[in-house]
């Protein structure tokens, strides 16, 4: 599959990536294989050229100092996947603007907030001038973690990092790596099925377009054929195999309802579709 068709992302979902696009010279979209160096460019370069819009967009939800998992509202302090977080060191996987970082470490932790985008470790470090509390912040790629063995007690990642990394058995085998004995890995990602469907909260979103079993990412491109932005699709069957062979134990799959009175849409998410399947899937696992 190749890159070949006019870009229209823009006209599909309005002007909320419009900038991005611009500023990349994205002109192009398709679905075509690429090589871990060109997805970590992309991974870099669009967020660094969206990090201001996403924030303008959706900082007030995410809030200063809160652990909201998804666009559904599940939050930490009502669903405690993470367990008991005073005392315990912490890394945070794609963390955008730390927000989750830094509710932990309002609550006894001592978290570490990697990124590997300027621009939203930007935002992360204005977070901390409003709030008073600084995390670590580190620049580096889910697949290449810049720390020794068994650093961590726990890791989690909402919306971070996962879907944008071309190698997941690498990512999985890195923070198993870092992770101490017994330790929790948690990460939210879009939910696999909601490949199928087109990237629209409407009606034209709840007709499937494409098969759950094709793997080969969304790309978006300029005109040299460069990704300025690529995204990956896993099976559920994916993401348990991997898993599996980075040495970590699945112990829950948690899949959020959309809940009542919530009526935000956020992308492709919104109370009509999140009223009919879910949007969002959060792996709960343990080291060995």
């Amino acid at each position: 599959m190749t890159i070949d068709s006019p870009r229209d992302t823009a006209a599909q979902q309005g002007d909320r990536y419009a900038a991005a696009q611009a500023a990349l010279g994205a002109t192009r979209y398709g679905h075509a294989e690429v090589d871990d160096a060109a997805a970590r460019l992309a991974g870099r370069v669009w967020w660094d050229a969206d990090a201001d819009e996403y924030q303008a967009s959706h900082g007030d939800f995410l809030g200063d100092a809160e652990f909201r998992w998804c666009p559904e509202g599940l939050v930490e302090s009502e669903a405690g996947l993470l367990g008991e977080v005073a005392g315990r060191s912490v890394l945070e996987v794609g963390c955008g603007s730390a927000s989750c970082s830094r509710w932990l470490a309002d609550h006894g932790a001592t978290p570490v907030a990697l990124d590997i985008s300027a621009g939203m470790l930007r935002h992360a470090r204005l977070g901390a001038r409003r709030t008073g509390t600084h995390v670590p912040l580190v620049q580096a790629s889910a697949d290449a973690l810049p720390f020794a063995d068994d650093s961590f007690d726990l890791a989690c990642s909402a919306f971070g990092a996962i879907p944008f990394v071309a190698d997941l058995d690498r990512v999985m085998r890195e923070v198993a790596r870092v992770l101490r004995p017994s330790a929790r890995w948690v990460f939210a990602v879009t939910h696999p099925m909601r490949w199928i469907f087109p990237d629209d909260p409407g009606q034209a979103g709840l007709t499937v377009r494409q098969s759950y079993f094709d793997r080969a990412p969304y790309v978006e491109a300029d005109d040299d054929g460069t990704p300025t932005y690529v995204e990956f699709h896993r099976t559920l069957g994916d993401f348990v195999r991997a898993l599996e062979q980075a040495g970590l134990r699945l112990t829950d799959l948690v899949e959020p309802e959309w809940p009542a009175g919530h009526e935000r849409e956020w992308g492709q998410w919104s109370p009509l579709r999140g009223r009919l399947f879910p949007g969002t899937a959060i792996f709960c696992c343990r080291t060995r």
